[in-house]
């Protein structure tokens, strides 16, 4: 049974997911080979989903994590989980093989690196662009989103990227408490951010790796 891409928008719905979309993975593989070295050959395509986040908890976050805005992180990364699984479930039960990849899971030393990033994926998706912060942007709800992804060699037909449309906004630049954030994503200083995640891990009732400042100000429509 050859999968309907149809079927992936009902699946979005009932399930109110914020976002879903299609990356060929093969293809990604030849412009991005490190950052797929531990994806199984045997996996084609890769279908992202995304869920928004809650704003009146995002609007709350000022020069640190809130512990309101730790509860809804892992909250909708528990969500995207159930949610890819049963797309898995779903998958593999019409034949095709697949793989959950967890929301935010640390597969490496070092505490920074997942199986695979689903940044990349959902840009390569056509969900949204890569922004200064290296967050995916969404074109409606900006950054705030969380995403997760299933890994299938189910033949969905795949989206195309999004050219980035940050323009003249810098609003991300102007927040950051490190100026980790710099002109083009790819000078983001990511050694100054993940200690800055650091000290804000040992926050009370915070324990993770979370900031949200950036998260907050990347609010979609005013970015655009």
């Amino acid at each position: 049974m050859k999968p309907n891409p149809q079927d992936l928008d009902q699946f979005a719905q009932q399930h109110g997911l914020g976002a879903i979309g299609v990356t060929d993975i093969d293809k990604l593989r030849k412009q991005e080979p490190e950052a797929l070295i531990n994806v199984p050959a045997e996996f084609s395509c890769a279908i992202v989903i995304g869920v928004r986040l809650v704003d009146a908890v995002i609007d709350q976050i000022e020069d640190r994590p809130t512990p309101l805005y730790f509860h809804l992180y892992r909250q909708a990364n528990f969500t995207l989980d159930r949610i890819a699984y049963r797309l898995a479930l779903e998958l593999q039960d019409t034949g095709y093989r697949s793989i959950a990849v967890p929301a935010s899971q640390i597969t490496e030393p070092g505490g920074r690196k997942g199986l695979v990033s689903h940044r990349l994926l959902g840009y390569a998706a056509g969900i949204g662009w890569i922004g200064r912060p290296t967050l995916l942007v969404h074109p409606r709800y900006g950054a705030r989103m969380r995403y997760a992804a299933v890994l299938t060699d189910a033949p969905y037909q795949p989206g195309v990227p999004m050219e980035n449309r940050c323009g003249e906004c810098r609003e991300c630049m102007e927040v950051c408490p490190v100026a980790a954030i710099k002109e083009s994503s790819r000078e983001f200083d990511l050694d100054a951010c993940y200690k800055k995640l650091n000290e804000f891990r040992k926050l009370p009732f915070i324990g993770q790796h979370v900031c949200g400042i950036c998260v907050r100000a990347c609010s979609g429509p005013k970015c655009l």
